[in-house]
């Protein structure tokens, strides 16, 4: 971002424009490592969450997202590493109101209170019991009528929906949600991502924990990648989409044996197990295929993108980091 203000070069008409520093990030994570026994949880993993931001949490089963979300809440100690949250332990920011707040695995409240007695409870445990309030993270969440009932009756979006508006509750500067869109119809997907973009965009952070990339990548700003409790990339998104490699397409044709010796002869081709070839390539060579197709009279019936930037750079870190039995095939791929 730049400021409004400049300086002039001496002798030049050039003027030099200020560079605001980069902010502070809400969350810093160097190094830091965890075992549990002879398990490796954590080997020093590392990110930044800037505040105004989503930043998504990524990586295999076991690749220690839990562990680390754990050691952000101050759940767990690490054996090594510098973690800050707030500029300060995480035990410090978790303490008080207006820190850091949200969920790890699945939220749990009292199943015979209501959820209005739940968030009420919750609140007096900060030392704060504001009615209007209540009504405000009820009313975002979207459980104003069903507020009165008791939580064991609840399904896994009203849950996860109520886990929610008790982070928010506590107004966060941090929010660190795990695998929150758990059990949430469309709708609450929709609202979910809504009310997360209206807190990045209040100047706090949020920390998503997700298995589902395609949400990472339609809602988050930066990314870190975890596997084997290792930081396998992190950074904005635009970075990783400069760094994916090509997209795969689905490609049905009027002849797909002749279009086969046709993109092979220029592009990767493995055949689609329902039919049709499965390519991988860039916007250019697409188009010279395309041409190439119709002078061999070739007609093309589908084309259709297989695979996002992101989950296509995510197959590739993991197979980086050694785990070539991790490679998976993309969508519909002959095995």
């Amino acid at each position: 971002m730049t400021l409004s203000g400049a300086a002039a070069v001496p002798g030049s008409r050039l003027r030099l424009v200020e560079q605001e520093p980069d902010p502070e990030p809400l969350l810093s994570v160097v190094g830091v490592g965890k075992c549990f026994g002879s398990v490796t949880a954590l080997a020093g993993a590392e990110l930044a969450v800037k505040p105004g931001s989503i930043h998504g949490l990524l990586g295999p089963n076991g690749a220690g997202k839990t562990t680390l979300l754990r050691v952000i809440f101050g759940l767990v100690r690490p054996d090594n590493g510098l973690i800050e949250v707030l500029g300060g332990p995480p035990s410090s920011a978790v303490a008080r109101t207006g820190g850091v707040a949200g969920f790890v695995d699945s939220p749990r409240f009292y199943p015979y209170f209501s959820a209005r007695k739940n968030l009420e409870l919750l609140a007096a445990l900060d030392g704060e019991r504001s009615d209007e309030a209540i009504q405000e993270v009820l009313e975002q969440c979207g459980l104003l009528e069903v507020q009165r009932r008791r939580v064991g009756a609840f399904s896994t979006g009203q849950r996860q929906r109520l886990a929610l508006a008790a982070a928010l509750l506590r107004q966060p500067r941090l929010l660190i949600v795990d695998e929150p869109t758990t059990g949430l119809d469309p709708l609450g997907v929709i609202d979910l991502h809504v009310i997360l973009r209206a807190i990045a965009g209040s100047g706090a952070a949020v920390l998503l924990s997700s298995h589902d990339m395609s949400e990472v990548e339609l809602v988050c700003d930066a990314v870190t990648v975890l596997n084997h409790g290792r930081t396998s990339y992190t950074g904005s998104m635009d970075g990783l989409r400069a760094q994916a490699p090509d997209p795969t397409y689905r490609l049905i044709t009027s002849d797909d044996e002749a279009a086969l010796r046709i993109v092979g002869q220029s592009l990767h081709a493995t055949r689609h197990r329902d039919g049709g070839l499965l390519i991988r390539g860039d916007v250019p060579q697409l188009d010279r295929l395309t041409i190439e197709l119709g002078r061999a009279s070739v007609a093309i019936r589908e084309l259709q993108r297989q695979d996002s930037a992101l989950e296509a750079m995510f197959l590739q870190l993991i197979a980086a980091d050694g785990d070539a039995d991790l490679r998976v095939p993309a969508i519909g791929e002959a095995p």
